[in-house]
């Protein structure tokens, strides 16, 4: 089944019309809002349920690609032999097939986390997975200027149709220094767009380390990580990091910059991937 006749048998829309009643400068009037959808988004594999995620329908391949390299099922798009999408009542079912191989080793792998698990985030059964390691790449070269930055941050604020239209949805784009902004995707949760972004990055032919990941959102430890596990060596945020996300991006060798405003921002770790064009401060 092609692709386009997957998408067809989705119903839902990425977005829907909320009446609502506005009461601005003393006035009261109706009107009409556009709002994102939110629904529920079964990972199955193997034609078992995996993980289920509340997000926006839209971009599911790419969701699905991503989900399955940040979660560690697949090593690279190649292990995917199909997606199918299925509709499910309110919800959609994203129906992944694996190669064979990595197929049986997540079904080892749901053996092992047979019964209860106390953890929020899912697939993971302790909190030591929650915080787990991530690939180095301390050793991915790149130079930005701080034009690069305030454009990548500017770039990606412009190129968001669903949050222009809703203002409710987060953003995540890769940016690649002397091409632009060449993808983004959004999702009303930030984890999900970054996912979504990671599949489209991937299924295009690009490489993580070829740019540099930008998004909406705060940096919490998991978006160091998915960025990370994508192969990219900096992460641009328009919001500030937690500490543990500091922490886990130093140990990764990540440039993380945070608080991009117009041409103002914050790097909080490995600044030597930023070239510089102002004195420094040292008062």
């Amino acid at each position: 089944m092609s692709t386009a006749e997957q998408n067809s048998n989705i119903r839902i829309a990425p977005t829907a019309a909320a009446p609502q009643t506005i009461f601005r400068d003393g006035l009261v009037r109706e009107a009409v809002r556009s709002v994102p959808e939110e629904v529920p988004i079964a990972f199955s594999y193997g034609g078992s349920s995996h993980a289920v995620m509340m997000g926006t329908p839209a971009d599911l391949e790419d969701f699905a690609t991503g989900f399955s390299l940040t979660e560690g099922i697949i090593a690279s798009p190649a292990e995917i032999e199909a997606i199918e999408l299925l509709q499910e009542g309110d919800g959609i079912d994203v129906q992944v097939t694996l190669a064979e191989d990595k197929e049986d080793a997540l079904r080892a792998r749901r053996r092992h986390m047979a019964g209860p698990v106390g953890c929020g985030l899912c697939g993971i059964e302790s909190i030591e997975q929650a915080i787990r390691p991530v690939p180095d790449v301390s050793a991915v070269e790149m130079l930005l200027s701080p034009a690069d930055i305030a454009t990548a941050s500017s770039a990606l604020n412009e190129a968001q149709p669903l949050h222009a239209e809703t203002r409710a949805v987060h953003g995540a784009g890769f940016f690649i220094p002397g091409e632009g902004l060449i993808a983004v995707r959004e999702d009303v949760g930030r984890h999900n767009a970054l996912d979504k972004l990671s599949g489209a990055v991937l299924r295009s032919g690009r490489q993580g380390r070829d740019g540099v990941v930008v998004v909406t959102s705060r940096i919490s430890v998991e978006m160091v990580q998915k960025a990370a596990i994508l192969g990219s060596p900096v992460l641009i945020a328009i919001s500030a990091p937690t500490a543990l996300a500091i922490r886990t991006a130093n140990a990764a060798g990540m440039t993380l910059v945070a608080l991009s405003r117009g041409e103002d921002f914050e790097v909080f770790t490995h600044p030597n991937r930023i070239r510089f064009e102002a004195e420094t401060d040292v008062s």
